[in-house]
This record gives C-alpha cells, sequence and structure tokens, in this order.
C-alpha cells in the first residue's frame, strides 16, 4: 500500500491519521465528558491530566492531516454514484470536523490560559480546581463536544450504510489493504 492516495483508495498515511485521530477523539469526548460530570477535585484533575494531552494530539493531528491534504496528497475520487446533496453532506460533515477541532483546541487553551489551571492539573501545585463553567472559553468547548459527537455518529453511520446497506467501497477504501469492487 502507498503512503499516498490513488484515485481510488486512501494512502496508508491518511488511514493511520484518520483511525488514529477517530480513536483519540472517542477518548478525550469519553474523558471530557467525565471530568465535566466530575465533582471531586483530585478526580477531575486525574481526568484532565490525559485529556489534555490527548486533545492536544488530536490538534497536532489534525493541522498534520490539513497539510497533508493541502501539499502533500489527493483525496481519491468519489467512491460511488451518490446523490450530489449526500456528497455535498460529507464534505460538509468533514470540514465541520476540522473547524470544530480546532474551535475545541482554542477554547480549551483559552480555558486553561484564563483559570489558571494548568499549574494545578500538571505542576502539582496546591490549589481547587476553578469552576470552568464560569469562563467563556467553556461554553463553545462543551458545544463543540456536543457538536462533535452528533458529527461521528453521522459519520459512522454514513459509512455503516455505505458498508452495509449500499455494500459498495466507501468504507474499506479508509482501511489498510486494496479495496475490492465488490
Amino acid at each position: 500500500m502507498s503512503t499516498k492516495s490513488s484515485n481510488a483508495h486512501y494512502g496508508s498515511v491518511a488511514i493511520a491519521i484518520h483511525w488514529v485521530s477517530a480513536l483519540l477523539i472517542i477518548t478525550v469526548l469519553g474523558l471530557g465528558f467525565r471530568a465535566g460530570q466530575t465533582i471531586d477535585p483530585v478526580a477531575k484533575a486525574s481526568l484532565l491530566q490525559i485529556h489534555i494531552p490527548l486533545a492536544i494530539l488530536v490538534f497536532i493531528l489534525t493541522l498534520f492531516r490539513i497539510v497533508w491534504w493541502w501539499r502533500f496528497d489527493h483525496k481519491p475520487a468519489p467512491a460511488g454514484n451518490d446523490p450530489r446533496w449526500q456528497q455535498m453532506s460529507a464534505k460538509a460533515i468533514h470540514v465541520a470536523f476540522y473547524v470544530i477541532i480546532l474551535g475545541m483546541a482554542a477554547s480549551g487553551i483559552g480555558m486553561m490560559v484564563l483559570s489558571g489551571a494548568g499549574p494545578i492539573i500538571f505542576g502539582g501545585a496546591q490549589g481547587v480546581l476553578p469552576d470552568f463553567h464560569s469562563y467563556l472559553p467553556r461554553t463553545p468547548h462543551g458545544l463543540g463536544a456536543r457538536l462533535m459527537s452528533m458529527l461521528l455518529i453521522l459519520h459512522a453511520g454514513a459509512a455503516l450504510y455505505h458498508h452495509f446497506i449500499r455494500r459498495d467501497i466507501t468504507l474499506k477504501r479508509m482501511w489498510f489493504g486494496k479495496a475490492d469492487s465488490s
């Protein structure tokens, strides 16, 4: 398998970024929702000690993905004869993923800077975690998490629809190995 995409299949770099990002995003969302519901400050700090570095990794992978598509690779041609509205919806969802990831990174950084919670979470500094809800970036961060969850459900649902209902190669093109036309 080539590192770069062909007209019919995604390359190994794009596939690896896709699946690693997907797993990290699901993990980061789960940790974030759990931290948001946790009252115990020690437990919340422990969750955030994992959430924040993984979220930074998602941000870096997203930037790498954007540069990868922009400078080094091209996306394969559409797999089938989907209606135009489905093709446009797929593009809109992918763009929304990028926008939300970048927005959540910005709002997360904003919360850490404005709240001063970084030294408490990572530096072992004494103090009580602030109430993140009292900081303006918390609202878009929470909204972004809910939108990201909805997009993930739509995206996975569309992939499963193509795989099990349409029985086309859409999902197989985003996996390692060669997608056949059966």
